[in-house]
């Protein structure tokens, strides 16, 4: 069996990172919901993916340098409200946003509060994981590898490993599960590579599209 991400929502049909999309890819058939979490100028947890808010909302700037009320009214949700249309319904994945970036706010700290055991917790960042780790030993870590963060250093305390699909190989996935890692591969919207990942086999594939992933993975052959 192959998991169905939804990376950032069902983000092809909707908006990423917002609401509408948490909900069309529970619709969609997902089995997992992945969104990217950073805080607000006056530290709450916030659900959007980019450093500067002119790509998706009316805003200039950086995120950080604004206040929660002020992209909530652009329609960036918070991470709890996220977590309140999402729990029980769909498994969650967390991104760390850039956790460096996110000073003097204690982003990791203020993420893990809120995820329940069983969600992912996603990163970059070695050093973001292993604080997540120590705060809630709970969660299961998923390490974005090759890009600065090897397989095996990453087997030390992540539950699974994310490949970028244009650098994943046999040979790194054959790795991974020699270590007991979960594997996954971002980001595939094309029919013919979600059918080649599924077929390796892959544990989870992060897609724009979960309604085409789940008619793929349903398709005999």
């Amino acid at each position: 069996m192959t998991w169905v991400i939804a990376h950032r929502g069902s983000s092809q049909a909707e908006v990423e990172n917002t609401l509408p999309a948490f909900e069309r890819a529970i619709a969609d058939g997902a089995d997992f919901v992945e969104f990217d979490v950073q805080m607000s100028a006056d530290g709450v947890p916030v659900v959007f993916h980019d450093a500067e808010l002119q790509r998706l909302t009316p805003l200039s700037g950086r995120l950080r340098r604004h206040a929660v009320a002020e992209l909530r009214e652009v329609g960036i949700p918070t991470l709890d409200e996220v977590l309140q249309v999402v729990r029980g319904r769909i498994g969650v994945m967390a991104e760390l946003k850039s956790p460096h970036l996110q000073r003097p706010h204690p982003l990791v700290e203020r993420v893990v509060a809120r995820l329940e055991p069983g969600d992912v917790v996603i990163s970059f960042q070695e050093r973001a994981l292993l604080e997540a780790r120590r705060l809630a030993p709970q969660l299961r870590l998923l390490q974005h590898v090759g890009l600065g963060v090897s397989i095996r250093t990453a087997a030390a305390y992540a539950w699974g490993a994310g490949f970028l699909d244009a650098a994943v190989t046999p040979r790194g996935l054959e790795r991974a599960r020699s270590f007991g890692l979960a594997t996954t591969v971002y980001t595939v919207n094309d029919e013919r590579r979600m059918r080649k990942l599924a077929a390796l086999p892959v544990d989870g594939v992060f897609t724009d599209r979960p309604d085409r992933l789940r008619a793929v993975l349903r398709r005999p052959g």
